[in-house]
């Protein structure tokens, strides 16, 4: 059905009313009648939308543009309908306008106060906070929305190839801890107590951060790259175009493959930091690795050993988080990928080690 546009003027009142179907295809012929009207001797202007049968975006924002030209314009301006689904349509299009104009005026303001800034950075990041839990409640409703592809083909990315990264990492950590309280030990004849140390801060703190340190490094930089070059090359615009969510597609896969890993990752390094010990334990201060083993199951409990592994889906979802959302906000230039890379592994790791802290102090009050 063709769309049709008439107009009514009574006193200082003007009637715009609108009927049949308002698509992307009519409105250009719309928009020449509206420019034809005299709004001189008007100060309120009615836009009529009773007689609507459809709109789409495009024409709800041609309307919304309208409602606001009109106001600034000293037109006091109200939208009459009744019909819900282009109520909607309008709703949805006024607060998406709103947050885009938000974002221009930021972006067009570099020079603004530091303040400002960090409010639309926080509320950025409030709004990605926002889509992702309402993303993870769709996850929740059936097995059948989770990607389980996409989750192993991430787990294999952010943990098997992590494996070696890790493992050496956590390996040299382990010498080094183990050869420097060896020396300080040894002039007190407290050679066993090497096994305490190695056991209760590697197992509870130096394994989780470690490997939290190299994720960030790795994966972490790695997904805002990855998606701040499909931001960039307007595959993400794609995705919507064709009906994807790309949090759906892109970001809870990520997220959940890395909270898979990282507990895995570090028993990896809780094995290898251990047995790095044992081996300077062997040599410098002669415990043999049987006496090592025997001192390490008396003195060493377990719930370090879980202490160390419950970090481990706190820290993943910090990392991946924080690089996920850099990844969505990069700009149309490849500078933009560099900046925010950069700062999404500066923010992953003080995030981790926040968290860390707040893990020490309430395991500390909760005498754990």
């Amino acid at each position: 059905m063709a769309s049709n546009l008439t107009k009514n003027i009574q006193g200082d009142k003007l009637s715009i009313s609108f009927s049949g179907e308002l698509t992307l295809y009519t409105i250009a012929a719309l928009q020449k009648k509206i420019d034809s009207i005299s709004f001189n001797e008007v100060n309120f202007v009615v836009l009529d939308l009773h007689k609507v049968l459809y709109l789409d975006t495009a024409a709800a924002i041609l309307i919304v543009k309208l409602e606001e030209d009109y106001n600034i314009k000293s037109k006091k301006t109200t939208i009459i309908c009744l019909n819900k689904k282009i109520l909607s349509t309008l709703e949805l299009v006024k607060m998406q306008r709103i947050i885009t104009n938000l974002e221009t005026k930021i972006d067009d303001t570099k020079d603004s106060s530091l303040e400002n800034n960090f409010f639309h950075s926080f509320l950025l990041f409030m709004e990605f906070f926002g889509k992702l839990f309402f993303t993870q409640l769709y996850y929740l409703k059936s097995f059948a929305h989770i990607r389980f592809k996409e989750i192993a083909f991430e787990l294999n990315e952010s943990a098997i190839k992590a494996l070696g990264i890790v493992a050496l990492t956590s390996f040299l950590i382990g010498l080094v801890v183990a050869y420097q309280s060896a020396y300080q030990l040894k002039l007190y004849g407290a050679n066993i107590f090497i096994v305490d140390i190695l056991g209760i801060s590697i197992l509870r703190e130096l394994a989780p951060l470690i490997t939290a340190i190299v994720i960030a490094g790795r994966s972490g930089s790695a997904f805002t790259a990855q998606i701040g070059a499909m931001k960039i090359t307007q595959e993400l615009d794609a995705m919507k175009t064709m009906g994807f969510d790309p949090f759906v597609f892109l970001v809870m896969p990520r997220i959940i493959a890395l909270m898979i890993a990282m507990p895995l990752l570090i028993f990896v390094a809780d094995i290898l930091g251990i047995f790095g010990g044992m081996i300077v334990s062997e040599i410098d201060l002669d415990i043999s690795y049987e006496l090592f083993l025997e001192r390490f199951r008396e003195v060493v409990d377990i719930k370090h050993f879980l202490i160390g592994i419950i970090k481990g889906p706190f820290f993943a979802f910090l990392i991946a988080s924080i690089g996920i959302y850099r990844g969505l906000i990069v700009k149309n230039d490849t500078q933009s990928i560099g900046l925010n890379t950069t700062k999404s592994v500066v923010e992953s790791i003080f995030a981790v080690i926040v968290c860390d802290a707040l893990f020490s102090i309430a395991l500390t009050n909760l005498g754990i």
